[in-house]
């Protein structure tokens, strides 16, 4: 009992100091649960479990995002597994939605609470991977006593955020382990699987929102964000992850403001209107001939002899000295 009150002790001690909370992250997040939430470190009863059918409902709302998941998490819990890790998808609450862990193993995770349907928001639980990754909109370690519950202390939890297409925050993806062993160092480890696998989540699900886009990979100084822009065939920007609406100075959120793709890039000086669509038009179709004026003129529609003058005035011949004059 007196680890458990030497938790309890700690937490009530730097949730009330008037410093802690400012210099550290995590004292906030406890401030946050005992003032905001009203918790009690030493509250013994497990998580809270949404029955069945609401279980159902939330799955049914999110199809598209588990399926497209589940190769991910087969893929991440393939690395973590066989160290007595459990790897959980959740949504936007806190709600765990699918969950990988072994057989000999899971009796310990469902006693823990870490199963389909148990609530892990920070308002339910206090500080927690799922729940302060979900409130903090960061990526979070929390290792055994960094746990705000006393309960929850036997456990080390590695999350990242998920933002869906529209930019807002879709769920969290979360490694727990059952490990009494656990190092800090593996930790972090694990914590970059973690995070690499959310984005890898968060891509393919914003290419699956936008299946007939272009889509373009934009660099970005962020390397955990994916920073991906959906391109309609007019070259207007029509969707933007999360990290790309950051890069790029875009709402963070909700719908986009229609905005040509080479003005996010830069690259819209010289040609402009009709003789930069003109030129582009000209190099597709001389493209697609192989070089052959003649056969690009057809596809164009216009005389080789009108061809070539739209060439010189466009500039194009001379740097295609090679082009075909058959």
């Amino acid at each position: 009992m007196k680890p458990t009150k030497t938790h309890i002790d700690k937490v009530m001690s730097a949730s009330q100091s008037a410093s802690a909370p400012a210099r550290s992250l995590l004292a906030a997040s406890w401030r946050r649960s005992v003032t905001v939430h009203g918790l009690d470190p030493g509250h013994s009863a497990p998580p809270d479990r949404i029955d069945a059918a609401l279980l159902s409902y939330r799955r049914q709302a999110l199809d598209q995002f588990l399926q497209i998941a589940a190769p991910k998490l087969d893929q991440l819990f393939g690395l973590v597994g066989q160290s007595g890790c459990a790897v959980l998808l959740c949504d936007s609450d806190g709600v765990v939605l699918d969950q990988r862990c072994r057989d000999s193993d899971r009796a310990v995770f469902q006693s823990w609470g870490l199963w389909q349907g148990a609530s892990w928001s920070e308002a339910n639980e206090g500080t927690n991977g799922i729940g302060t990754c979900l409130a903090e909109k960061r990526r979070v370690i929390i290792h055994r006593d960094e746990h705000f519950m006393a309960r929850n202390t036997a456990m080390s939890c590695m999350d990242a955020p998920i933002y869906g297409p529209d930019g807002q925050i879709v769920g969290a993806l979360d490694v727990s382990s059952a490990r009494s062993d656990q190092t800090e160092a593996f930790n972090r480890l694990i914590a970059a699987m973690v995070t690499q696998s959310a984005r890898q989540i968060e891509a393919d699900t914003f290419r699956a929102a936008f299946p007939k886009a272009r889509i373009l990979h934009a660099d970005a100084d962020d390397t955990e964000a994916a920073t991906l822009l959906a391109v309609d065939a007019d070259d207007i920007v029509i969707g933007a992850t999360r990290g790309a609406r950051r890069a790029f100075g875009m709402a963070a959120s909700g719908p986009l403001a229609p905005v040509p793709a080479s003005d996010l890039f830069g690259r819209d000086e010289g040609r402009r209107g009709f003789e930069k669509a003109e030129h582009a038009a000209v190099i597709r179709a001389l493209t697609r001939a192989g070089g052959n004026v003649s056969q690009a003129a057809r596809e164009l529609g216009v005389g080789r002899a009108t061809l070539y003058r739209r060439m010189k005035r466009l500039g194009i011949g001379e740097t295609s000295a090679d082009l075909s004059q058959d």
